[in-house]
């Protein structure tokens, strides 16, 4: 079946699902396949679900119905269904990738445009080859700026997803030491990323770019560019400071934007969601409104009080770059006994055994009372006496259950697999 014919069943659907535990009746349903799984086996549960239709491409699960669609392979006919629906608006598209601060860029930005338009953003951080064809699909008649969150492990991914989304405009957050296995290295990890530059300079995009980076100043030197920052020279000046509560706070021209983040790894953050209210001519005001609606949930960046502690959750996600980021701004958090708890930063290949000892080194300059490392790759640095490792995160939640930590201020920074955030009951 050809891509117009599919099209046609995708605009009488209620939408499109990949996954039959959150079908909705009169979902277009793709069945995908991966490494662990088979979607194709679950043809039929899609049927009895309310599936309006249901493509697939295994012929050894074919169904006796007339609403199953046969394709080569489901995941190619998914992505291009959604280029095809994406082709479909002349509307702003902002393209977003970075090593960190990619989720929390995107939805303030979202916050503060929202003020003003009807915009539809990345759900989550669905911002792979799967995810970025769902979030395209969600497009209405109705939607006036899209902002599509494109994430990557390896180079090449992200000219790729910049194809299927074709960004009118483009942001990249940062360049750290994230998924240095994939990347191979810092310098792919630039590369990589400043595709997103390279498809906006060949199809005359925008880029929006952070004037306090000299890397992105310099990788976005030859493009269409709106430059913000504090800089004198730039096209939005602003700046940024931290209150005396350790919450950020955006200035632009004597209006103060009061924001629910702590660190200075935020600023980039709320600048360039500032920036993005700037550039479509929203007030200043409302820009405000936005910045100050944005909480921080899903363990970015967290404030917990316990009966027992005051916790910092940051536990989604780390590598070598947000973790020093986020222990530097923790040693600026008032408080007389305060803890960190690391865990594995993970996909650093050949690079994690160095990596992870030089974070050793640097919390070992910290004023802390106490330090927990917790995964194998932390175990295995030299560590002083004082600091306590775990191989395991049910390893350190033993040892909690048994020496309870109280009257504390608590960092928790970690990679999604370590899974700090089972801590929080004992903490």
């Amino acid at each position: 079946m050809n891509i117009p014919d599919l099209y046609h069943y995708f605009l009488k659907s209620t939408g499109v699902s990949t996954d039959t535990r959150t079908l909705e009746k009169g979902n277009l349903f793709f069945c995908l396949k991966g490494e662990n799984f088979n979607g194709n086996q679950f043809i039929q549960n899609a049927l009895d679900g309310g599936a309006s239709f249901v493509v697939y491409d295994d012929k050894k699960f074919t169904p006796k119905s007339s609403n199953a669609i046969y394709v080569e392979n489901s995941l190619v006919a998914l992505q291009a269904l959604a280029k095809y629906h994406r082709n479909q608006f002349d509307i702003p598209v902002l393209g977003l990738t970075g090593s960190n601060g990619k989720t929390t860029t995107k939805e303030l930005i979202n916050a503060v445009l929202s003020q003003n338009f009807e915009v539809m953003a990345t759900h989550g951080n669905l911002n792979n080859h799967i995810g970025v064809p769902l979030t395209l699909l969600r497009i209405k008649s109705s939607t006036q700026i899209a902002i599509i969150e494109m994430g990557a492990n390896h180079r090449e991914e992200i000219a790729f997803l910049s194809e299927l989304a074709r960004p009118t405009l483009g942001y990249i957050t940062n360049f750290g030491k994230a998924h240095l296995e994939g990347f191979g290295g810092e310098e792919g990890v630039i590369k990589g990323k400043s595709e997103l530059y390279a498809f906006l300079k060949l199809n005359d995009g925008k880029a929006l770019v952070n004037g306090d980076d000299e890397k992105q100043l310099l990788q976005s030197r030859e493009l269409n560019r709106f430059v913000f920052g504090k800089n004198a020279t730039v096209d939005l000046q602003l700046t940024i400071n931290t209150n005396e509560n350790g919450f950020c706070v955006v200035h632009v021209n004597e209006v103060e934007m009061p924001s629910k983040l702590t660190g200075e790894y935020n600023f980039g953050n709320l600048n360039a969601a500032v920036a993005f209210g700037v550039f479509f001519e929203i007030s200043l005001n409302q820009i405000k409104k936005g910045i100050v609606s944005y909480s921080p949930t899903n363990n970015r960046s967290q404030w917990k009080s316990t009966l027992k502690n005051r916790l910092l959750l940051d536990a989604y996600n780390a590598n070598p770059t947000s973790m020093l980021a986020a222990l530097n701004a923790f040693a600026k958090v008032k408080g007389e006994n305060k803890v960190v708890v690391l865990g594995d930063m993970l996909e650093l290949g050949p690079y994690s055994a160095s990596e992870h000892q030089s974070i050793v080194e640097h919390v070992m300059d910290l004023e802390l009372s106490a330090v927990f490392l917790v995964g194998p790759a932390f175990s295995a640095t030299r560590y002083p006496s004082n600091f306590m490792a775990f191989k395991a995160t049910h390893e350190i939640k033993a040892y909690l259950e048994k020496h309870a930590v109280e009257g504390a201020t608590i960092l928790l920074k970690g990679s999604r697999g370590i899974a700090l955030e089972q801590l929080l009951d004992l903490l």
